[in-house]
């Protein structure tokens, strides 16, 4: 099980949290084309290492907030609140291995 730090009350189980969805995606305009609704819509990263999320404490404080996780070791870098800039993160906390 994961260990999440909520940016508001600390270290919990990942059980008292919900998944949100990739983070730090930007709603397009209302006179956008169908294309551009179509890949806001339907379109998401999948990387292999470093993903940014959006996650709600569901059964705590019920903010949302954004975390760095590794998808390929599920190893959590860091949890910032909504609004915030992607932490900067050192070359070495990505995942290795091969893209394919």
């Amino acid at each position: 099980m994961l260990q999440i730090t909520c940016p508001y009350c600390g270290c919990r189980d990942e059980s008292d949290f919900s998944f949100g969805g990739e983070s730090h995606v930007t709603r397009p305009s209302l006179d956008s084309s169908n294309a551009e609704w179509s890949d806001y819509l339907f379109n998401r990263e999948n990387p292999m290492g470093i993903h940014y999320e959006r996650w709600v404490h569901s059964y705590g404080c019920g903010r949302w907030f954004n975390v760095a996780r590794d998808t390929v070791t599920h190893e959590i870098h860091a949890t910032y609140k909504m609004g915030e800039a992607k932490p900067e993160l050192a070359p070495n906390t990505k995942s290795g291995g091969n893209d394919r």
